[in-house]
């Protein structure tokens, strides 16, 4: 699964968004400072309810902080190890203006103070360090964290028009009703 924002030479891309003319892929950017711990999650929860909807080659997701730290924190490692979720290979990583500018969607976590130039649409989740926190309150970032990938992807396939797999790969009819 590719979930870095390069773009093989041999594509033709938009100038405008820096995406894959062949694809017209959504591209959604999680990111907070470190990439250690709300960033590592969202993009965790944003691959399964990526493969779970069937979006697959419809959507693609990066993930960075504007200063990683060295690793993913230990409490997130294993809040979401529980979600069965092992985040323990993953590697906090740098991302770009550029990556982020080329983004539909870029979901901030509350820490942030991105200022993109472009029409990229920017969503502050507004969450606790779960790195400070005491294991509950790490559940609870972890808890509000699916939410949000969840309502995401609801956008998401909304602004798509609905044409997805969802019933096929998920078993059932997606819920399309918003509490």
């Amino acid at each position: 699964m590719n979930t870095d924002a390069n773009t093989d030479a041999s594509t033709d891309t938009d100038t405008n968004t820096n995406r894959d003319t062949n694809t017209n892929a959504i591209t959604l950017g999680f990111v907070c400072v470190q990439n250690a711990g709300r960033s590592q999650m969202a993009t965790a929860f944003a691959e399964a309810e990526r493969d779970r909807r069937g979006l697959g080659d419809a959507v693609e997701i990066i993930t960075g902080g504007t200063r990683p730290a060295d690793s993913v924190h230990d409490v997130v490692i294993r809040v979401m190890d529980e979600a069965g979720f092992d985040l323990s290979g993953r590697m906090p990583r740098a991302v770009s203006d550029a990556e982020l500018a080329a983004c539909d969607v870029v979901a901030t976590m509350g820490c942030s103070t991105l200022a993109l130039d472009t029409e990229t649409e920017l969503r502050d989740w507004a969450l606790s360090d779960p790195d400070d926190a005491d294991i509950e309150d790490a559940r609870g970032i972890r808890d509000t964290i699916e939410d949000n990938v969840e309502a995401l992807f609801d956008d998401v396939e909304a602004a798509m028009g609905g044409e997805t797999e969802t019933g096929t790969e998920a078993g059932g009819e997606a819920d399309t009703t918003r509490e």
